[in-house]
Parts: structure tokens; sequence; C-alpha cells
């Protein structure tokens, strides 16, 4: 039954990526997605076990030698922080530490599978993707400057710093001691560049001071002695809040993430696989307003630029995805949150209708919208 199912899910696949190349798209894979199989989380704690960097290798080199020969680009894991904090955190000092490093693991793993079988074959590429947002300092104090440096250690370094420099970030080790496991000398070598390019998805910024009020209530945030803030020290608010109540249209922010990415890892390849807001859905608004959804234009406008401005400034960016094509299930949030450029229609066959963004990225990819700054 297991190969039946096996067989089903990669003829699916097939079907998908060869309908993708049909209409001239290129696939981009995602191994993983914090879609853990339940048996493994059961039977032998998942990502807890050191054993699952063993089983992601046999899964990916499965999926390697099943679609590589039309799967030019590869992501090993999205956003492993957030599997992580979110997926084992709560009231656990430790769990968060040993999860993320079997994930590092599992991805260099994977990467060095690719690389000595698959790679001079198939001549694809294979990377690794983080979320970050920036943190800009409050003020010029410098214990809110050195704070900001520590939001981005424990975001971008935690899982960048091994696979550029062997471990670590030093703050990291300084704040949470034996709760960080120890690389070997093996895991170094492994881990060293196990990326062709990095992914980044990006949606909002925050000011960021010194400080133990705390936005979460689990140890990782607590470790990071600081606090996130959305408005100036005036009071002006660092920029228009879409649906969720983290994501604030900030612009500037990409910009400063990948200049920042650049000079700390020595500029990589980068792809920028999300970016986007969302719209509330209550049910209440009609649907001719949902699709208006001029926010979400001017969102896609300022963020381009400001891409566009990190390419004059010398980033290797090499692709841009926004989140997302359609609408979707936004995990816990469910159907309430429209990342969407084309609405789906939930309760009426799925049926969909272009929001006035997906006109805009129309235009856009045309070249009828390429001085983007200086749009109303």
């Amino acid at each position: 039954m297991d190969k039946e199912r096996g067989d089903e899910g990669i003829a699916h696949y097939n079907n998908v990526i060869n309908a993708l190349l049909e209409k001239g798209i290129e696939p981009y894979v995602t191994l993983y997605h914090w879609d853990l199989p339940s048996h493994l989380h059961e039977s032998m704690g998942g990502w807890l076990n050191d054993s699952i960097v063993e089983y992601f290798a046999i899964y990916a080199e499965t999926c390697f030698s099943s679609f590589g020969d039309r799967v030019k680009k590869w992501i090993t894991i999205n956003e492993p922080l957030q599997t992580a904090v979110n997926g084992y955190c709560t009231g656990s000092l430790t769990e968060p530490y040993l999860v993320a490093h079997h994930q590092l693991l599992a991805h260099a793993q994977a990467v060095s599978i690719y690389r000595n079988k698959f790679k001079d074959k198939q001549a694809g590429e294979i990377g690794l993707v983080v979320d970050c947002e920036c943190a800009e300092a409050l003020s010029d104090k410098v214990e809110d400057v050195i704070a900001a440096e520590r939001r981005l250690d424990f975001q971008l370094g935690w899982y960048l710093d091994p696979i550029y420099y062997g471990d670590y970030p030093v703050v990291m080790r300084e704040r949470l001691g034996d709760q960080l496991p120890i690389f070997s000398e093996k895991d170094k070598v492994l881990l060293r560049n196990s990326v062709d390019f990095i992914g980044l998805n990006h949606y909002t910024s925050r000011f960021v001071t010194h400080g133990t009020k705390n936005d979460g209530v689990n140890e990782f945030y607590r470790a990071q002695e600081l606090e996130r803030i959305a408005e100036w020290e005036g009071g002006e608010v660092i920029g228009l809040k879409a649906a969720l109540p983290w994501l604030y249209v900030v612009p500037w922010g990409i910009r400063k993430v990948l200049n920042y990415i650049a000079q700390r890892y020595g500029n990589p390849p980068i792809y920028i696989t999300e970016n986007g807001m969302d719209d509330e859905d209550d049910g209440t608004v009609p649907l001719h307003e949902m699709l208006d959804d001029k926010l979400r234009v001017s969102y896609f406008k300022g963020y381009l630029t400001a891409v566009a401005l990190a390419i004059m400034d010398g980033t290797n960016v090499r692709g841009y995805f926004a989140w997302s094509l359609l609408d979707n299930f936004e995990w816990h949030l469910g159907y309430t949150k429209r990342f969407g450029l084309i609405y789906v229609d939930y309760k009426n066959g799925l049926s969909r209708h272009l929001k006035s963004s997906a006109y805009w990225f129309l235009r856009f990819l045309k070249g009828g919208e390429g001085k983007m700054e200086k749009e109303d």
C-alpha cells in the first residue's frame, strides 16, 4: 500500500511539473514546507530525532531521481525557523534548537546527495529558504543598534551562519549556552557552502529596541531581550497595516535585508521566494471591493521598487515570487485572510476573479509599469 501511494504521489507531481512546463512555467520545487508525515512524528518524534536526517535524505533523493530531469531549481526546506519555533518551542528550552540543528543537517545531506549524484547530469541548483523581517534600530543608542543586530542573528544567522561560517552566531552561543547543539567537524564540512542560492521570504519590518518586554511568551523570544515596535518614537506608524496583526507595508525594509545578506554572506544569489500582503475576509465585504485591492497594488509597487534599488546597490537578486497567485488556506486562520492576486470564491465552486493587483502585474510584466516609484 505504501508503494502504491508513493507511485501515485510521483505520478501526481509528474503531471503537475509537465503541465507547468507545457505552459512555459519553470518549476521551483520545495521539498519540505512544514508537511512532516504524521507517522514520523508519532513513531520517532519527528524533527527531534536525528534519524530524521536520513529519512529526509532518502526522500530528497527520490525526488531528485523522479523529477530532476525537468526540475532545475530545488529548495530543501521552507522557513525552518517557523517549524522550529512554532512547532516545538512552547514549553521547552531545548527542543527548537535541536529541531533547527536536525533541519540544517537534513538540508546539507540533501544538498550533498544532489551535488554528488545528480547535479552534473541534471545541471540544477539547490538552496534553502529563510524568512526575515527587517530589524531597524529604534534609536542611535548603542543598546538599540546591538538589539537590532541580535534580532537578525536570531532570524537569519541561526540558519545561515552554520552554512557560511561553520557555527551558530556568537550571540546565540552566548545567550543560549548548552541549549544549542554542537556541530562535529564532519557536520561542519557537510554544511559548508551547502547552498547554490538563498531563498528569502520577506513581508514586513519592525523597529527594535533593547528591552525585556518581549512579543512572545516563549524562551526563543525572551533570549533575544528586545522589543519589536511598529511606531516611531514620535508615534508615527512604521507603515500602513494589512490584515494580519504583524504585517505592515514597509517597502524600504526589503532593500535593507537584501543588502544585509549581501554584505554578511558574500553576496550570494538570492531569490525572493515570498513577498506580499493579505486582506481581511469576514464575509461582509462585497466582491467588487475585494477585487479592487488598492493597498496590495501599492505594496507591490513599493517593494519591487525597493528590490530594484537593492539590485542597483549591487545585491545578487536573481528572481522574485509574489505571495500569492491565488487566495489560499492560511494555516490556523483558515480562509479569513486573502493573499492572492486572484480571488477564489470558496462558496461558489471555487470560481476565480482577477484582482486589481493581478491586472497591475500584467501591465508591469509587459513593461507598462516600469517607473514604479513614480506611480500614484
